[in-house]
């Protein structure tokens, strides 16, 4: 797989410029949701050969990360005389990046494409790292392949036009990084002001984070073995993230925090992760993403939906785990008993 260019951007219209012009192309496309088009597409459009790209628009938010959506911007790639040759641009969150992507890996057998991620999310976590896909079935990323990037441009100014929310939920992404790389990476990231963010300091943290996935994705591009370790809070986390997609959606973030406090248990409980270190990153969880409204009649459904995790080989349900901060224990397996424990003790921990 070819490797991608990240590039840590304080002028996007130049880095930008810079990238389309390291990428031949025939002609240039932007593809944009509906929000990240109004308010971060008029950024990108300060480079000159953004100016009169052709915008392909789908609706925002992750429920329309669908085969629909991949459909329309197909036909539209079709419609505007988009060639093997052509060049695509990605400008907004996880869901336009990896909807995006999948397009452009697929459209004639697969087209060049940039991303330039608008949302701490799709910065740390969904842009980087070649995995593009959908949902399908009513289960999250289902369909999609391994396809990087030319370049990902990352610029957090993007990130003054987020709201808390939107914020939170990358940031969960960068706990998980911090858990799987060092103390004091892990001890920074607890230590960060949520609710009054330094977006100078935060620019930082972004970039070590970037690091952690990129070093990680470098050594194992698709998922054969130390790539698992991104997975971390994941197996519970999509679970609780495809459980609220039938009642009322949360943010991937959040599902992935509400993910960490259960794995961390399942940690502690089964690969002697410290239990104080355990308590202190499920107190910063349940401080600034509260918890998911479920019930013990909850946990049939949930653990029939870690049953369908991509990760799983012959029916068994995989963890990745952690023995401490950076010992990462992948292939781990836990019994339905310890799954619901683990359940147990999100909805009572505080």
């Amino acid at each position: 797989m070819q490797k991608q260019t990240i590039v840590i951007s304080d002028d996007i219209g130049r880095s930008l410029a810079d990238a389309i012009a390291e990428c031949p192309h025939d002609r240039l496309f932007a593809l944009a949701d509906e929000t990240t088009a109004r308010l971060c597409l008029p950024v990108a459009r300060r480079c000159g050969a953004m100016a009169s790209a052709p915008l392909i628009t789908i609706p925002a938010t992750d429920t329309n990360k669908t085969l629909d959506s991949l459909a329309h911007v197909w036909a539209e790639l079709g419609r505007l005389g988009a060639t093997r040759h052509s060049l695509l641009v990605n400008i907004g969150g996880g869901m336009v990046t990896d909807l995006g992507g999948f397009a452009a890996s697929t459209f004639k057998r697969g087209i060049s494409y940039i991303n330039i991620p608008t949302t701490l999310l799709a910065m740390v976590d969904a842009s980087v790292g070649g995995k593009t896909g959908i949902n399908f079935g009513g289960l999250k990323n289902e369909v999609g392949v391994f396809s990087n990037a030319r370049s990902v441009i990352l610029d957090t100014e993007f990130l003054r036009t987020m709201d808390a929310a939107n914020l939170r939920s990358g940031y969960a992404e960068m706990l998980k990084h911090g858990l799987i790389s060092s103390e004091s990476a892990w001890a920074d990231l607890l230590s960060f002001d949520l609710d009054s963010p330094d977006l100078g300091r935060l620019r930082q943290m972004v970039a070590d984070s970037v690091r952690v996935k990129e070093r990680i994705v470098e050594q194992d591009p698709t998922e054969q073995g130390l790539r698992k370790a991104l997975n971390l809070g994941h197996t519970a986390g999509h679970a609780f993230e495809s459980l609220a997609l039938s009642r009322r959606p949360v943010l991937h973030g959040y599902a992935v925090a509400y993910g960490l406090v259960c794995e961390l248990y399942l940690s502690a409980v089964k690969a002697g992760f410290p239990t104080d270190k355990m308590r202190q990153t499920v107190s910063f969880v349940n401080a600034n993403y509260g918890k998911m409204d479920i019930t013990c009649d909850d946990y049939p459904a949930l653990y029939e939906l870690m049953t369908h995790d991509k990760k799983n080989t012959a029916g068994t349900i995989n963890f990745t785990l952690l023995g401490g901060i950076g010992d990462i224990r992948i292939n781990q397996t836990a019994t339905k008993e310890e799954i619901f424990e683990a359940l147990d003790f999100y909805r009572e921990s505080n």
